[in-house]
C-alpha cells in the first residue's frame, strides 16, 4: 500500500509537506498543494484522517520544557500557558531538559512548548514531528522545514527606543552587560544597543561589555569587575532585571550612587524591579505565555502558519535612570 514516503518521493517533496497538505494546513503553496493531492487521487491514497482525529481528541496533553525554575521569570508564563490550555480542555505537564525524553513524544502528547537554552536546535528539530508540533520562546529555528513555530518578544525596536531615550537624556558613555552571548534575546538587546548608538554618531567600546548569565550574582560578580576598572559608564544597559539588581547592589556596597554615579536599565520588568526602582523593558510575560499555548494548539488544528509571532513590549521609566 502506498505510504506518505511515496507520495512525497512522486511530489519531489518532503514527508512533513505532504503531511501538512493532507491536515489541511496552510502554510504549503497552492500549487503543491494542488500537485500533492492530484497524486494522492492518482494513487488512490486515502489518508485516515478520522483515525488522527480520534488520537488527537483522545490525547489532550501539551508539554512545557524549561531550562530551571526561576519563580519570578516563569511564574506567569506559566499562568498564561495554564489559563490557554484549561480554557481549550487540555493537561498541563511542566519537565525540564533532563526529564524531557520522556514526555516529548506523540504518544504522550499533542505538541510541546519549549523554553530551555540547554536545547539545542538539532533537539528541538527531532523532537518536533508532524505529529509533535512545537512552539518555542527562545529561539528562532532556521529550519522552516521543522514542524515548530516561535513566539518571541521583539526585543530590537524596544531597546532601541529606550537606548536612543537614553541619548536623548544626554548619556553618552554605555556599558552593556549581557546573558548568555548565544541567545537570540542576547544578540538582539545587543545589536539594538550599539545599532542605536552607531546612528547617533557615537562608538561603542568593546572594554564596557561585560558578560553574565542572566542571573542575579553574574551581574554583582561584573559589576565588582568595572570598579575594579576604575573606568565606569555613565549608564549601563543590563539583558536581565536579575543581572540590574546583582549591579546596583555591588555598586551599593562600594557607596556608588544610582543613578548619581551610574544609570542602571534592565529588561524583563520582574517583581524585584519594580520594588528596586528600576528602569526597565517590559514584557507582558501572561500574555506571551497565553499566545504560545493558543498558536500551538492552532498549530494542531492545522490552522496556524509557522511564521514566528512577535510580542511588543514597553518601557518602565523609573528611579535608577535620570
Amino acid at each position: 500500500m502506498i505510504g506518505l514516503k511515496e507520495i512525497a518521493k512522486l511530489a519531489g517533496v518532503s514527508i512533513s509537506t505532504v503531511s501538512n497538505v493532507l491536515n489541511g494546513r496552510k502554510n504549503v503553496g497552492p500549487e503543491t498543494r494542488e500537485k500533492i493531492l492530484r497524486i494522492c487521487a492518482e494513487q488512490g491514497y486515502q489518508p485516515q484522517a478520522q483515525a488522527r482525529r480520534t488520537k488527537a481528541e483522545a490525547n489532550r496533553t501539551i508539554v512545557f520544557v524549561f531550562s530551571d525554575f526561576d519563580r519570578d521569570f516563569y511564574l506567569k508564563i506559566i499562568h498564561g500557558m495554564s489559563d490557554c490550555l484549561t480554557e481549550n480542555g487540555y493537561d498541563f505537564v511542566i519537565c525540564t531538559n533532563k526529564s524531557s525524553g520522556n514526555f516529548l513524544r506523540s504518544s504522550f502528547a499533542s505538541g510541546a512548548i519549549v523554553l530551555d537554552g540547554s536545547m539545542t536546535d538539532e533537539q528541538i528539530a527531532a523532537a518536533a514531528t508532524p505529529d509533535l508540533p512545537i512552539v518555542t520562546m527562545d529561539r528562532i529555528l532556521a529550519d522552516e522545514r521543522v514542524n515548530a513555530k516561535s513566539v518571541v518578544v521583539d526585543n530590537y525596536p524596544v531597546m532601541s527606543e529606550m537606548v536612543q531615550a537614553l541619548i536623548d537624556k544626554g548619556y553618552r558613555k554605555f556599558g552593556f552587560l549581557g546573558g548568555l552571548s548565544f541567545t537570540l534575546d542576547n544578540k538582539e538587546r545587543f545589536a539594538a544597543l550599539t545599532d542605536t548608538l552607531a546612528r547617533n554618531g557615537i562608538p561603542f567600546d568593546q572594554k564596557h561589555y561585560y558578560h553574565g548569565n542572566y542571573r542575579e550574582n553574574s551581574g554583582y560578580q561584573a559589576a565588582k569587575l568595572m570598579l575594579l576598572s576604575n573606568d565606569l559608564p555613565e549608564v549601563l544597559v543590563c539583558a536581565s532585571d536579575n543581572m540590574a539588581i546583582g549591579a546596583i547592589r555591588a555598586f551599593e556596597e562600594q557607596r556608588i550612587r544610582v543613578p548619581e554615579d551610574i544609570a542602571i536599565a534592565g529588561f524583563d520588568d520582574s517583581d524585584t524591579a519594580a520594588v528596586a526602582g528600576l528602569t526597565t523593558i517590559s514584557i507582558p510575560r501572561y500574555e506571551t505565555g497565553y499566545l504560545a499555548a493558543k498558536k500551538l494548539l492552532e498549530m494542531i488544528q492545522g490552522t496556524e502558519s509557522r511564521d514566528p509571532f512577535k510580542i511588543s513590549a514597553g518601557i518602565k521609566w523609573r528611579r535608577t535612570t535620570r
